[in-house]
């Protein structure tokens, strides 16, 4: 049998493991960032299951200085500071490669690189194959045809490179070459110098045409100019460069070969870190029946076999009356449904479980036969009616929809123990199963255990046994109840108290009906408006195309970069990504080149094109419920950090509405009814009011009470020219810096929008800082605010907490002080919206209004209005949403009528 051993990067994998999850870091009910350390999990797993090998190590680095060190003390001198959430991981992996039996190798005074080299090459003179697992390209330089390297891919499995793919994506005839080509091109992350003027490709072609180096130093005087001068002045740098990326394979290893030989797991070690991390599926998948070896490492948890309680199911006509004349007494009753499937509009009711009591619940059980069951929820009407009974479920909303689509409508006030938890421990998994665990030390019945997974042979909840579904539903219901006590006390020392009781919890039932009543599309609008932009796709193509003097596929990113760069040279600055080694070509780039080439301008108008073709003019009419003929999407509360909602299934808040096609995707929603037309009513330059209220700065606040464009009040200020000197350009400067302010925009972010360059982007903001003060001393308090308390809030007392905020990381740091400036302000517009949106609902109640609110889109409300009732619905909603939330600066409100 082939010897096979597989070298792991450590260092590596953990950074990229961590980075990976930056955006939604996984972290554990004790608040742990267990990120890292789920990834190296999964590809040591991975590595053991499916690769086979016979030897196995981890090579580390140390924090000693190395031996490059002292050659040259800059060495990896620019790298950021080591995360503080990836410090704190980094036990919990050195413990998963012991509990995995698989040796850790830390050398002092060497990289894990020259471990790694020196093992390769060892295995190599012993007749191994050799598994490099790591991110950096420099291994490249060890591959022969005997050691791989193996690249983390998308998910946990391995591009594996040898000797052919390495030649021929570094375009040389032998690895080694890779020291030359680094040598003279240098190594940005790693702040290794290199030579004055040449990148990469320059590298390539003088390492092909001259084998080294000291080939390309032989022959100094076949070259020219720049280039020549160049090489000439830093011979000693190339040298100096060559050296410090060359992996050094005589490292003076203790280990042999036979050390690291692969050996089985220890099982209990594995269980019990596994149960530390929660890794459910990854225990699973390891250990075999995991889940219940995990349950058993956790001896301090309990179940419902091991608490007393009584849940009963309810049949006869007897239970039932007793049931509903015991719900009638209640001020606060727990209840949540079964249901055959998870689409609110087509799923049957199988039963409502009810608590009010901790340890007890009642099942009701709901017959398959619709008619009945309409006679059961008609028993169960004064109940939902009465408006003296809170009603608690965990994400509420859903109940509230089924029952909303069986025709019951179901009065307030409401308790949901998921948008709690989102209030007050943010961080947390917010399904009733993670909450109990973390909250109560209790471990729930999963519904998987009672229909099985995902899938075709998934059952429906009508095939469970009345024994398991009663305890199941009754469970639910329990838990739940038993989360609202532990979550108030929570909501109290998070202080929102308000947010939670007078913003949240009496948004529900206003959603619910607004993804009841939907909205009407025109699909014939739709599909003539797809036919033409398939034409305008293919013309914008076919003349990108022609500026690029070529055929190409333009949804590569990897073509698109070679034709703009390389082929175009448009950007002599041009940036690649690490991972991948392509040319960065997003719509930030793009968007800076579109001021000078009309290529750049092509490819974001065939990329906003062709995202609207199929997002929208091709999905919409597949989202249209064929019982009511409309769209009914569905709306999140519990989703981001700044209070936004998010729209769903499908999305119909992304439409772009500052662009013509925009405009007309949006005129394809139409108003349903021929009695009846669509209002929109929108908040004028919200954030900009918000930011002028927080931090009372008297020049936005004048300008907003004197009702002057505050975009031109602004271009006043910064370049000091009258009412009548104000250009369009001067304008749309002054607008850019006026939103980029919210986002703590820097010189360099304000000159890739604007077109300006970095100097006048930094003049820019200087002077609109000594013009609008108080603005900047807002953001300077708030910033300090959040480095002392972790947090930042809302005018309302939502809170975002910041986990990064005193990071030694300067640019993790920086991006958490832009989100504690910018929450703030977009908290509190996305807390305005929804108070004016509860007090639209409750006076279109009051006064008897059927008029319907159908979406929200960010800073804007639409309805559909009947004819006689638009001047009174105009009315409501415009002083709804002006006094939603005073705040000391007028707030104005747009507003337009239309069939479409």
């Amino acid at each position: 049998m082939q010897n096979k051993l597989i070298i792991v990067d450590g260092m590596a994998l953990a950074y990229r493991g961590h980075f990976a999850f930056i955006r939604n870091p996984r972290i554990t009910a004790g608040n742990l960032n267990t990120s890292a350390v789920f990834v190296f999990a999964n590809v040591l797993v991975d590595l053991l299951q499916n690769y086979n090998p016979t030897h196995i190590a981890v090579a580390f680095d140390t924090s000693e200085p190395t031996h490059l060190h002292k050659i040259y003390e800059p060495y990896k001198a620019t790298r950021e500071a080591m995360p503080e959430d990836l410090q704190i991981a980094l036990p919990y992996i050195t413990k998963l490669c012991e509990a995995l039996h698989i040796p850790i190798l830390r050398y002092p005074g060497w990289e894990a690189d020259d471990v790694v080299g020196t093992l390769s090459k060892r295995a190599t003179e012993n007749g191994y194959e050799t598994y490099m697992v790591t991110p950096d390209k420099d291994f490249a330089q060890l591959v022969n045809n005997r050691t791989y390297l193996c690249k983390p891919a998308k998910g946990y499995g391995l591009d594996i490179l040898g000797t052919e793919e390495i030649c021929a994506e570094w375009q040389i005839e032998k690895p080694d070459q890779i020291i030359d080509i680094l040598g003279l091109m240098g190594d940005a992350s790693d702040n290794i110098p290199g030579v004055p003027g040449i990148g990469k490709k320059t590298a390539q072609s003088l390492i092909k045409q001259y084998g080294s180096i000291e080939g390309v130093y032989e022959h100094l005087d076949e070259l020219k100019g720049k280039q020549r001068q160049n090489l000439e002045e830093n011979r000693e740098i190339a040298a100096l460069s060559k050296h410090l990326v060359t992996i050094n394979c005589e490292v003076p290893l203790k280990e042999s070969l036979d050390d690291l030989g692969k050996r089985e797991p220890d099982g209990p070690a594995l269980t019990e870190l596994f149960a530390e991390l929660e890794f459910r599926s990854l225990a699973e998948r390891l250990l075999g029946g995991g889940a219940g070896a995990l349950e058993a490492a956790k001896p301090s948890r309990t179940d419902i076999n091991t608490v007393e309680h009584s849940y009963i199911p309810v049949k006869s006509e007897q239970e039932r009356r007793k049931l509903i004349s015991d719900l009638e007494k209640q001020t606060l009753v727990c209840f949540d449904l079964e249901t055959t499937g998870l689409d609110e509009k087509t799923c049957d009711i199988v039963g409502i479980a009810f608590s009010w009591q901790p340890g007890t619940g009642r099942f009701l059980i709901f017959p398959e036969q619709r008619a009945q069951s309409e006679k059961l929820l008609d028993e169960l009407e004064p109940f939902f009616a009465n408006p003296e009974v809170t009603k608690v479920g965990h994400n509420i909303k859903y109940d509230l929809s089924v029952l909303r689509w069986h025709g019951r409508g179901v009065e307030g006030p409401f308790y949901d123990t998921m948008i709690a938890a989102y209030l007050c421990i943010p961080e947390s998994r917010r399904t009733m199963d993670a909450l109990a665990e973390e909250l109560l030390g209790y471990n729930t019945v999963h519904i998987e255990a009672l229909i099985g997974k995902k899938g075709p042979d998934q059952k429906s909840m009508r095939d469970v046994s009345v024994e398991k579904l009663v305890e199941y539903a009754c469970e639910d219901a329990d838990i739940t109840l038993k989360l609202k006590e532990v979550l108030d006390e929570r909501i109290a020392e998070k202080g929102q108290e308000r947010v939670f009781h007078e913003i949240e919890c009496p948004l529900i039932p206003v959603l619910v009906e607004m993804e009841r009543a939907g909205i009407k599309v025109d699909v014939t609008e739709l599909e003539r408006l797809s036919k033409q932009l398939g034409i305008e796709i293919e013309r914008s193509a076919a003349r990108i195309e022609e500026l690029a003097g070529e055929s190409f596929n333009v949804n590569s990113p990897k073509q698109l970069g070679e034709i703009l760069f390389d082929k175009l040279k448009l950007d002599a600055k041009a940036k690649k990504t690490k991972k991948t080694g392509q040319y960065v070509t997003n719509e930030q780039v793009l968007t800076r080149l579109a001021n000078h080439h009309e290529i750049a301008a092509n490819i974001l108008d065939y990329r906003m094109k062709s995202k609207l073709k199929s997002t929208y003019l091709d999905t919409l009419p597949a989202a249209i419920f064929t019982k009511t003929g409309r769209i009914h999407t569905s709306y999140e509360q519990a989703v981001t950090a700044t209070g936004r909602m998010q729209s769903h299934d499908p999305n119909l808040q992304n439409i772009p509405i500052r662009t013509e096609l925009g405009r007309e995707i949006r005129g394809a929603f139409i108003a349903g009814e021929e009695s009846c037309v669509l209002l929109s009513a929108d908040y004028s330059q919200i954030e900009l009011r918000i930011a002028a209220a927080l931090s009372g700065e008297r020049e936005m606040i004048q300008a907003f009470e004197q009702g002057f464009d505050i975009h031109s009040a602004t271009a006043m200020a910064l370049f000091g020219v009258g009412r009548d000197g104000v250009t369009s350009d001067m304008r749309r400067h002054a607008k850019t810096v006026n939103f980029g302010i919210l986002y703590g925009i820097s010189a360099f972010g304000l000159s890739e929008r604007s077109g300006l360059t970095r100097g006048e982007a930094a003049a820019l903001i200087e002077e609109y800082f000594s013009q609008y003060a108080n603005l900047k001393k807002w953001q300077e308090e708030t910033i300090s605010f959040a480095h002392d308390n972790g947090y930042v809030e809302t005018a309302a007392g939502r809170r975002r907490y910041l986990r990064d905020i005193n990071s030694r990381n300067g640019t993790i740091r920086s991006a958490a002080e832009r989100n504690a400036i910018n929450m703030p302000v977009q908290g509190t517009a996305a807390d305005m919206i929804k108070l004016a949106m509860s007090g639209v609902y409750a006076r279109f109640r009051q006064e008897n209004i059927r008029s319907k609110m159908l979406l929200q889109v960010h800073d804007e409300l639409v309805f559909e209005v009947l004819h006689e009732e638009v001047d009174a619905v105009k009315e409501i909603v415009r002083s709804e949403m002006v006094n939603a939330m005073p705040l000391g600066v007028p707030i104005e409100v747009e507003m337009g009528t239309g069939d479409s």
